[in-house]
């Protein structure tokens, strides 16, 4: 039994008529009179009586109805399961991002993903920096990052969600703690902790080019295996670090102070990466979403 031969047959037996039945099926009453006939065929049974005023079912018939049914809500179902992975409402998608610096940004994404996209299901990995993230990304591990970068390779596109600044942290007992701004050239004779680095970590590529324009190459002492570790350092009184204005709002660490920076090229992009040739409807529902939340920052 196919599922043409079951909608025949299970709008036969609800009209017990072979000409309305046809009507409500859009198609010609012999037409439908052979579905039927050849689901009796296929079935090695009769399964409606009839006569020139009448249709009723014979217990074969009445048998069949429950499968019948069955079969309709299967082929349904089916056809909506399809349907939503061709429109992106179902399926999966890997979401990689940094950590605490950009848990607002995840949170309210995810957020909002289970609200236009409930049947949708976000698979998210905390610890990935940026290098981590694109390398993730290119090797098809990850579908979607967030993370700053200086560069992107071709292959992959990407979306501004927002800037952010450049700050130092400094051990709370630091001379210049209390200031309301420094300049980078201030710093020139501290010790640095820094993050991961790669070819195109943001953060740790703004210590080289902040400290070469202040005329100064950054000792580094120590890498730190993520922010929050870095800012424990900094509290004691190890060194100093560059981090974001995000890490300050999202991460509080007693004895760090946060101090913004007065030079130039102080500003990073957190962007959205994904592969540009990657057809996966799900995710293209994940980036239009993602505009919608973070319009980005201002033209300008």
């Amino acid at each position: 039994m196919d599922v043409h031969q079951a909608k025949a047959f299970l709008e036969v037996a609800k009209e017990l008529h072979f000409g309305r039945a046809a009507a409500n099926l859009r198609m010609a009453q012999p037409a439908l009179s052979r579905l039927v006939k050849q689901l009796e065929h296929t079935m090695h049974a009769q399964l409606l009586e009839r006569s020139t005023r009448h249709v009723s079912l014979t217990p074969a018939g009445q048998a069949l109805l429950g499968p019948a049914e069955e079969l309709v809500r299967i082929s349904h179902m089916a056809q909506q399961v399809v349907r939503a992975a061709v429109t992106g409402e179902t399926g999966e998608v890997r979401i990689g991002f940094a950590g605490a610096s950009t848990n607002m940004t995840v949170g309210a994404l995810a957020r909002e993903l289970r609200k236009a996209h409930p049947g949708l299901r976000q698979e998210f990995h905390s610890s990935q920096f940026s290098h981590v993230g694109l390398e993730r990304i290119l090797d098809n591990t990850l579908d979607l990052a967030i993370g700053r970068w200086d560069f992107i390779p071709p292959e992959v596109d990407s979306y501004v969600m927002a800037t952010e600044q450049v700050i130092a942290a400094v051990p709370a007992s630091h001379p210049l703690a209390t200031h309301a701004s420094i300049s980078m050239s201030q710093l020139a004779d501290e010790q640095w902790i820094a993050l991961p680095g790669g070819f195109s970590a943001a953060l740790q590529n703004r210590l080289n080019t902040l400290s070469m324009s202040a005329g100064f190459a950054p000792r580094i002492i120590q890498s730190a295996p993520d922010t929050l570790t870095q800012l424990v350092l900094v509290s004691t009184e190890m060194g100093c670090a560059l981090t974001v204005d995000s890490v300050r709002g999202n991460i509080t660490v007693p004895g760090v102070s946060y101090i913004p920076l007065r030079d130039a090229n102080t500003q990073l992009e957190v962007r959205l990466i994904w592969r540009r040739d990657d057809a996966n409807a799900a995710l293209h529902n994940v980036i239009a979403l993602a505009k919608e939340v973070f319009p980005g920052p201002p033209a300008g």
